[in-house]
């Protein structure tokens, strides 16, 4: 045999040595809830619910889940248990792991990578050339990059990538812009740097139900993931078969305490410890607030003031729509929706609709819509008003948040005072109500409220 051919067989049986001697060191290598015990003696990782999710990561080692999402309550253990120390034990199993974890800032990002580095540096041996707090290696060939959201990654492949709350708070995911540049960052730089056998965990509040983890879910891609939903007082279907309304580790956090905190917290809780951008049951708005729905005008109750108010949407492709919602007052003070128009046009359509429904419209309707800010929004409200000529149309400034100028609406609504008028447009109505402020769309209710807060204020729009 020539002497090369010798050289190659020794180098080939070499190789399958140690590989069976890395795959025999695997098997020996413990589960990551026996792992964690002993990288992180000080804290207590045999609750109930981390155990459950212990076991998910399992299944992420092993390849056979390659994308999860976990929603977990805050201050249970989510990013101790996972984001910080699970990329470790990947790297301390398989040194030549290459780990990305991204948040909403770099500073947030920086933090998580500081405590992994860390638990790091006492399990195994780190690189003297690479050890800045943003990007770091292991002595064996693996890595750890921090990113925050938007921020470059180019050349950095991922075997294991963890995204911890892509966005900040729910004034950020009320944003569509901020949305959108998360999912485009998500899209363009996270997905093209996961590496082919690589995995994705995403654990994030859900503030939003277009937030990342709801258009991953909504998109073709959604059946691939698994989804671990863990609310801090149990609903229906339990994963942990609690039952319902008990607390998920109430060693830490009682269900007195949360439910404390649900008075405190308001909307917010949902997201924060229920893991649901809205309350079922509706957030700002009840569902069982919208109970009045009539078939015809009151005829001993006679309406005395008319209002149309338009939320007009710039084009028809930036996602909003148009609605006119049209209001009643009678006479005793109820408050009566009547019609909505609700579309999706561009501005040469939507012009022609808006002139169409004032010629529809009951006589002595009096029409409105919102002055935007800037010169624009100056220019868009007196084009309404030039577009109804012959009509009574006006233009008001909005101020204060969505939500303050839908206060007073409602609390009326909240007293049986706002009455629907049956029609094919009032299920969608309800459902908008339901998700505010933080569903998809919101305009029916600015409508809403601005055509009630006219009429609210006792100006003598009497009807002929």
């Amino acid at each position: 045999m020539p002497p090369q051919a010798d050289e190659q067989l020794m180098r080939e049986h070499a190789r399958a040595e140690a590989e069976r001697r890395r795959r025999a060191r695997l098997r020996e290598f413990p589960s990551y809830g026996d792992w964690l015990p002993l990288a992180s003696p000080e804290f207590c990782w045999s609750y109930t619910w981390l155990r459950h999710v212990q076991g998910y990561y399992d299944q992420v080692t092993a390849g056979l889940i390659r994308k999860l999402m976990v929603f977990a309550p805050p201050q249970h253990g989510k990013s101790e248990g996972g984001t910080i120390r699970y990329p470790v034990y990947r790297m301390e199993r398989e040194p030549k792991t290459r780990v990305i974890i991204a948040a909403h800032s770099q500073n947030l990002a920086n933090k998580f990578s500081r405590k992994a580095r860390k638990i790091a540096s006492q399990r195994f041996k780190l690189s003297r050339e690479r050890k800045s707090v943003g990007e770091w290696d292991t002595a064996a060939g693996g890595s750890l990059r921090a990113v925050g959201v938007g921020g470059s990654i180019a050349g950095t492949p991922g075997d294991l990538i963890f995204i911890d709350d892509p966005v900040k708070n729910r004034k950020a995911a009320n944003s569509p812009l901020i949305r959108e540049t998360v999912w485009e960052w998500y899209c363009d730089d996270i997905v093209t740097r996961c590496q082919e056998s690589g995995a994705i965990v995403l654990q994030m509040t859900r503030w939003h139900e277009d937030d990342l983890a709801g258009r991953i879910l909504a998109s073709e891609d959604g059946p691939n993931w698994t989804v671990i939903k863990l609310p801090a007082l149990a609903e229906e279907n339990d994963p942990l078969g609690r039952a319902i309304g008990e607390a998920l580790c109430p060693e830490r956090f009682s269900r007195q305490t949360l439910e404390n905190r649900r008075t405190v917290l308001r909307n917010s809780f949902w997201a924060l410890f229920q893991q649901s951008p809205r309350p079922k049951e509706g957030g700002f708005f009840k569902r069982e607030w919208f109970k009045h729905i009539i078939d015809r005008l009151p005829e001993d109750d006679p309406v005395v003031a008319r209002v149309r108010w338009w939320d007009c949407a710039a084009t028809d492709a930036d996602g909003d729509w148009t609605v006119g919602v049209r209001m009643a007052r009678t006479k005793s003070g109820k408050f009566i929706v009547e019609d909505v128009v609700r579309g999706q046009w561009e501005s040469g359509k939507r012009d022609s609709i808006i002139r169409k429904t004032a010629e529809s419209d009951p006589k002595g309707t009096k029409f409105w819509r919102e002055q935007e800010p800037g010169s624009s929004g100056v220019d868009a409200a007196k084009a309404f008003v030039r577009l109804l000529v012959g009509y009574a149309a006006q233009y008001a400034t909005s101020t204060g948040s969505k939500e303050d100028r839908a206060d007073a609406y409602a609390s009326q609504l909240s007293i049986g005072n706002v009455w629907l008028l049956r029609g094919a447009w009032v299920p969608r109505f309800i459902e908008e109500h339901c998700e505010f402020p933080t569903g998809s769309h919101d305009d029916q209710v600015d409508a809403s409220a601005g055509a009630f807060n006219q009429l609210a204020r006792g100006r003598k729009f009497e009807v002929s």
